[in-house]
């Protein structure tokens, strides 16, 4: 019952309050409600992880006067430590889609010409070009303070990149697994429901926050004034974009309803 009630809120919320919480909807609500707590979860093991390697690279340096063979065990521990955060992410995922299959079995009918939404209807174009230049800034701060840096301030770039990269990938397997995802509605109330989700879904996992805070985070006193400066104004300048790119972008319920509205037979 309280996923029920949760499910004729969320109704309301997105204009489709007309519309009874169905069973299907709750269930497939709650599951996205765990995954997001789990995906928190996971962002949360990458900072960590990220921090521990930091810490570990400046102790092995210190221990040994320079660089040393040891300098790299962190980073390829960080990379194995990413690898399996991305495997975690992609089983989630999995699991997501086999509550979908099983909610959508049960259906006595089923969307005849369901609408799958491309990455351009997901994300939109400014959520898309937000995307892609925080992760570009994100990248490109790494790749300048290892270019510049010296020591500490080289391993922390290190760091960084590879947990770039491995956020990154992540939220390209999450967009691929959005489109993948099989629609799951018995009718125009529950189409648009799905589709609202996976808006919702695309846009929540490319927000520019874990991007724009790992630089701060992991490279922020080790390298010079000018870059600390940069990493500060890429974090607020990707705030500001993303303020912009909501407001610039239609909410998901009305691009759902833009794309619903060709695709409504039931059978």
């Amino acid at each position: 019952m309280a996923n029920i009630r949760s499910a004729g809120s969320w109704l309301a919320q997105h204009g489709l309050g007309d519309g009874p919480p169905t069973p299907l909807l709750a269930t497939r609500l709650a599951a996205r409600s765990r995954a997001r707590l789990l995906s928190s979860v996971l962002v949360a093991v990458l900072f960590v992880a990220a921090a521990l390697a930091q810490v570990s690279g400046l102790r092995a340096k210190s221990e040994s006067g320079g660089p040393g063979p040891g300098g790299s065990t962190p980073v390829l521990v960080l990379g194995a430590s990413i690898v399996g955060l991305l495997l975690a992410r992609t089983l989630l995922d999995a699991w997501v889609r086999r509550v979908d299959r099983r909610a959508g079995a049960a259906l006595a009918r089923r969307v005849a010409h369901p609408v799958q939404p491309g990455w351009r209807d997901l994300l939109g174009r400014p959520y898309a070009a937000l995307a892609g230049s925080t992760f570009a800034g994100a990248l490109a701060l790494g790749a300048s303070a290892l270019a510049v840096g010296e020591g500490t301030t080289r391993q922390a770039a290190v760091v960084l990149l590879v947990a770039v990269v491995g956020v990154g990938a992540g939220a390209v397997l999450q967009l691929r697994d959005l489109l993948a995802r099989p629609v799951v509605a018995e009718d125009e109330v529950s189409l648009m429901a799905d589709v609202i989700m996976r808006i919702e879904d695309a846009r929540e996992n490319n927000a520019p926050s874990v991007l724009g805070a790992l630089p701060v985070v992991l490279v922020f006193g080790f390298a010079p004034g000018w870059w600390n400066a940069a990493a500060l104004g890429v974090m607020v300048l990707g705030l500001a974009a993303h303020l912009a790119a909501h407001a610039r972008t239609p909410c998901a319920a009305a691009t759902a309803r833009h794309l619903v509205d060709a695709s409504t037979d039931v059978r």
